[in-house]
């Protein structure tokens, strides 16, 4: 048995791959990963756009599509939903043998379209439509225009994966979301059993914008005891914060509400957590996969992180002591006069705006060699 699949097997938390691209597929890759106990796949959009912009894997199939009269942005989306279901493919065997509980592959809504709640609802729908497989997730962002059109796709009974969570307070929206979407769609007759939904809880970005701001309030406190507080505190506002999530998800999905869509046939929107590889050297290479094992949760690891996990990584369930440290650790940063309501909006605007850059440079790039492919015909 490998270490991902004692992770699953003796502490209920699935790994996942963070990352999809052509050469996973036709070398045989994701089937090894599989086989080795990857349990699902999210998508990273910076990533599969510097495979299809810069390798070659693409090439064959993006001329043809250009020769057939498709513009770029359309050749970009036939790129991207072939390699989604590809992965769907190869997934569909976990999915039918845990019944509907793993199995998934992420695909995401043009990043252009986070403050757009029509849009996402129009893309998510058409996305669902166009690949039309039961273990497909499609991302939406937590942004404030994303909540109604994550409610509104729960509500037509389509599976969806909530990502760019980076507050306790959005996360809880996003519960809310996803609970009365489901109440809709059960009062209208339709199956709970068939709607899957994560919410995605970047991780490690969490720890980088709270330690920049520790460090500042430890030079501009040097030598006081407020100062000594907020270099001890470095490196822990992640970890804290998933962990109260994580007791947030086992307090929100519980009691009558719950129990009566569970009696629908309902499942958990179960935390998952992205962003999981270590950004910081001076921290443990798996600070945010061993510190964040529990049941019912994912964690989607980039290739490199999951390679480390195989060979050292451990499955020791959160404790009731573990969320008590991190209720403490939290008061204590703001305490150091860390305003994590402030982090958030500043994490989420960088990753909206991040993925948008990356959707932008990725079209640029793709112009260019439909540019030096146009001029070689």
């Amino acid at each position: 048995m490998t270490r991902l699949e004692d992770l699953y097997n003796r502490a209920g938390q699935s790994p996942w791959l963070d990352n999809l691209k052509r050469s996973y597929l036709s070398s045989g890759r994701l089937a090894e990963l599989v086989s080795s106990g990857v349990r699902g796949l999210t998508s990273n959009p910076t990533i599969m756009a510097k495979a299809i912009a810069v390798g070659e894997d693409y090439d064959e199939e993006f001329s043809h599509a250009l020769a057939s009269g498709q513009s770029v942005e359309e050749a970009y989306w036939d790129l991207v939903i072939s390699d989604v279901s590809g992965a769907l493919g190869v997934l569909r065997p976990v999915f039918e043998a845990s019944e509907g509980g793993d199995g998934f592959v992420s695909i995401e809504v043009a990043p252009s379209l986070a403050h757009d709640t029509e849009g996402t609802i129009k893309s998510a729908r058409d996305l669902h439509e166009r690949i039309a497989q039961a273990n497909l997730l499609v991302k939406i962002p937590a942004t404030r225009e994303g909540l109604p059109a994550i409610k509104a796709m729960i509500a037509e009974g389509r599976s969806i994966n909530v990502t760019l969570i980076f507050s306790l307070e959005r996360y809880r929206e996003v519960v809310e979301a996803y609970l009365s979407g489901l109440e809709s769609f059960v009062s209208g007759g339709g199956d709970a059993s068939k709607v899957a939904s994560v919410a995605s809880f970047f991780v490690s970005r969490v720890d980088t914008e709270v330690d920049r701001r520790l460090e500042e309030i430890a030079k501009d406190r040097a030598g006081t005891p407020a100062g000594a507080l907020a270099l001890e505190m470095r490196g822990t506002a992640a970890v804290a914060q998933a962990r109260l999530a994580y007791k947030a998800y086992l307090e929100l999905l519980s009691g009558a509400r719950w129990e009566a869509l569970e009696r629908a046939g309902a499942r958990r929107q179960r935390p998952l957590w992205a962003s999981t590889s270590t950004k910081n050297p001076a921290y443990g290479d798996l600070v945010y996969v061993d510190s964040l094992v529990a049941k019912d949760t994912v964690n989607t690891m980039p290739e490199e992180t999951i390679d480390l996990y195989l060979d050292h990584g451990t499955a020791v369930a959160i404790s009731q002591a573990d969320l008590a440290t991190a209720e403490r650790n939290f008061e204590r940063l703001a305490e150091c006069g860390i305003d994590v309501a402030k982090v958030a909006e500043v994490l989420e605007t960088e990753g909206v705006d991040a993925f948008a850059a990356s959707f932008d440079d990725l079209i640029g790039k793709l112009q260019e060699k439909a540019d030096a492919i146009a001029k070689r015909r």
